[in-house]
């Protein structure tokens, strides 16, 4: 067993590493199988060398946050230790470093983990950033800050905030109210990510003046857009023709960001997405760069974080598979076409012999009648004699032509041709 001995520490910042009821030292202890015991200031690590030293990294990282005077929330233990599981050497300090703005309530808006930090990155030094992941990454939001910032410092004249106007789902019907009334319901979300940067009160003083615009993605037609700051929010919503319409709005001293999350689709069934073309075909321009996100970047409850993982596993496993599970699914699938195939062929057989049998003894029944019926009128033709009932009638029963084509009747056994008028 190994036991390793942490530098001495304040109280307050143990506190703060340790979590509130030690909740955060619990989960460090959980994932690595590991012993924290707390001695004179000092932290102590116990458990195997490897499990020691990857809890002592951990530990090491938030504790250099928390002497940077930042609170440590669930979100980033979890994704410190996640990243330090796959390997990926990184300081969450230097990433909280690059502040964007602060909030009317004096929050600081900034990125949390790498991928937004290569987000926020990429934002600045591109005319067109695509921003791909799932819910809760923050793509909106911190495009939103950066719109804000840009605006403050008069980088750009104005804002447009646009986004597809799609139900997730679910039919609405005719909304009540005037044009604005009708598209505000799908425009929430951008309302809501404004009024926390900007304020209630001056995000309306700036949308009167025109300064501020939010619209439906189909108003956008036919405009020119010089000098703006661009977001387009759920682009996976969009179809070709839009997307295409959209990224040839753009003017002179325009800057825009493409939000989008690729497993939340709303389309209908067989449109192919705007967002999924311009991926394919705008990759390796200059001045367009494409951002994704992960499961690891989710900022929301740590709960959602979970959720998008297992989702993402999920589709990983049922959507592409490992190469060998599809080569024994497809052995499987066709073993049973066989199989069945045989069994069918058999069962056919049997049905063909089957029927077969009434079939034959009815051709038969009707080729003896359609004999009888053939010498019957061969006889009726020719006159020749031909038994009636062979066996049963009398000989002598013949055909007469002159009588008709009746038949005139022969003696009968034990009786004679005509009978005695009066008996």
């Amino acid at each position: 067993m190994t036991i390793e001995t942490l530098m001495q520490t304040d109280a307050e910042h143990i506190r703060n590493v340790f979590g509130q009821y030690d909740i955060f030292a619990k989960k460090i202890e959980k994932r690595y199988g590991v012993s924290l015991v707390l001695r004179d200031g000092r932290i102590q690590i116990g458990g195997g060398k490897r499990a020691v030293a990857r809890a002592k990294t951990v530990l090491n990282e938030l504790l250099q946050l928390s002497l940077s005077g930042t609170m440590i929330e669930e979100q980033k233990v979890d994704y410190i230790m996640d990243m330090e599981d796959k390997g990926i050497s990184v300081s969450i300090r230097e990433v909280e470093e690059d502040l964007i703005c602060h909030t009317v309530q004096g929050r600081p808006v900034k990125p949390k983990t790498l991928g937004q930090k290569q987000y926020v990155d990429a934002i600045r030094d591109r005319m067109i950033v695509f921003g791909i992941g799932p819910a809760g990454t923050g793509k909106t939001y911190l495009a939103m800050a950066m719109a804000i910032t840009a605006f403050k410092r008069e980088e750009v004249s104005r804002i447009i905030l646009t986004r597809p106007a799609i139900e997730a789902g679910e039919k609405l019907g005719f909304l009540p109210g005037d044009l604005q009334s009708k598209v505000d319901p799908y425009l929430r979300p951008l309302y809501d990510a404004l009024y926390q940067i900007m304020g209630a009160e001056s995000f309306l003083k700036n949308m009167e003046k025109g300064l501020i615009e939010v619209a439906p993605l189909a108003y956008m037609r036919g405009r020119t857009l010089d000098n703006a700051y661009i977001i387009l929010d759920e682009a996976q919503n969009t179809t070709q023709a839009q997307m295409k319409m959209f990224l040839t709005r753009i003017g002179f001293g325009s800057k825009v960001v493409i939000t989008g999350d690729k497993t939340q689709k709303d389309l209908a069934e067989g449109t192919v997405s705007g967002l999924d073309m311009a991926e394919r075909v705008l990759k390796g321009i200059d001045e367009i760069s494409f951002q994704y996100l992960s499961s690891l970047d989710v900022v929301r409850h740590p709960l959602v974080q979970r959720i998008v993982k297992a989702y993402e596993d999920y589709e990983s496993l049922h959507n592409n598979g490992s190469g060998h599970n599809r080569e024994l699914h497809n052995r499987e699938l066709h073993n049973r076409g066989a199989s069945a195939f045989k069994a069918d062929g058999r069962a056919d057989a049997a049905k063909k012999r089957r029927n077969e049998g009434p079939v034959a003894k009815a051709d038969g029944k009707a080729d003896t009648v359609r004999s009888h019926s053939n010498e019957r009128a061969h006889a009726f033709k020719t006159g020749s004699k031909i038994d009636i009932k062979k066996g049963h009638r009398s000989k002598g029963a013949t055909y007469d032509p002159e009588r008709n084509g009746k038949l005139n009747r022969g003696r009968f056994h034990g009786g004679s041709k005509t009978r005695k008028k009066g008996r």
